[in-house]
């Protein structure tokens, strides 16, 4: 299974970027992703990767850290085995690596490679 992350970039403080993060490789094609909790993590230098939202395999559930609350939303599509993360009102401590995790009912889990989000002036 493979994680790609796209949508990353500079922005300035206040502007938006939406992430997305595309899953391939799925030995049963994408009726299988419905069974994988999907997060984002984030790592900023000199930090512990932290979770910064993640929603359940059926897209009926959701969880934030609490400093993105009202700010991001993280959503996905099983039909097309993706999962992204609208991120409004940027602020400059949003900046890190961002990576997609995908986490299987069985305990498998996978990263992607991360993308870079930088919010300055």
């Amino acid at each position: 299974v493979q994680l790609v992350e796209s949508g990353g970039g500079l922005v300035q403080p206040g502007g938006s970027l939406r992430l997305s993060c595309a899953v391939s490789g799925f030995t049963f094609g994408s009726y299988v992703m419905k069974f994988y909790t999907m997060s984002w993590y984030r790592q900023a230098p000199g930090t512990e990767r932290e979770l910064v939202a993640h929603i359940t395999g059926a897209g009926d559930s959701t969880h934030y850290l609490d400093s993105v609350k009202g700010r991001f939303t993280i959503s996905r599509d099983n039909a097309k085995n993706t999962v992204s993360l609208q991120m409004n009102s940027l602020k400059p401590e949003d900046t890190a690596v961002y990576y997609c995790y995908a986490r299987a009912n069985w305990g498998s889990d996978y990263w992607g490679q991360g993308t870079q989000v930088t919010v300055s002036s």
